[in-house]
């Protein structure tokens, strides 16, 4: 199982979960995506989204600031 980082701190919905779901579809069954992202929608949306598409959400934890992390498992 590999893990992959992606940080979209600076982007903002819809784009963030456009984003995250371009780096799942890129992984394979059971690797891990850790995504970097602000709080507000992008934290609401992204998980939520990620859910709703079949994907399993590890974890949100705060990281610091107005950063989040979500672990994404495919």
């Amino acid at each position: 199982m590999a893990t992959k980082t992606l940080d979209i701190t600076r982007e903002h919905c819809p784009i963030t979960f456009v984003k995250t779901k371009i780096e799942l579809a890129k992984l394979n069954e059971g690797d891990t995506l850790e995504v970097l992202l602000s709080e507000g929608e992008p934290l609401d949306n992204v998980p939520r989204n990620a859910q709703d598409q079949g994907y399993k959400v590890l974890s949100v934890e705060h990281v610091e600031g107005t950063t989040h992390k979500v672990v994404i498992q495919k």
